[in-house]
């Protein structure tokens, strides 16, 4: 009985690929509170994506217009 043991690896280039392809969202919310007085509070989205995966994205959610409804 024999036990094969293979290492996947990707180079670094595959994995930029990837996540261009797919695209990342990072979307954190700190708050900082003392004694129930909230002092900061900071918001932050990133997306790193292709512009086409952008682009499909916003369109999902509604972030962009139709050029051709907007009144001339």
């Amino acid at each position: 009985m024999t036990i094969n043991k293979s290492l996947a690896s990707s180079s670094l280039a595959e994995v930029i690929d990837r996540i261009l392809d797919k695209g990342v969202v990072v979307d954190a919310f700190v708050r900082v509170a003392l004694v129930g007085i909230e002092l900061i509070a900071i918001e932050i989205r990133a997306v790193v994506a292709s512009v086409e995966t952008y682009l499909k994205y916003a369109e999902a959610v509604g972030l962009t217009t139709d050029p051709a409804a907007v009144p001339a």
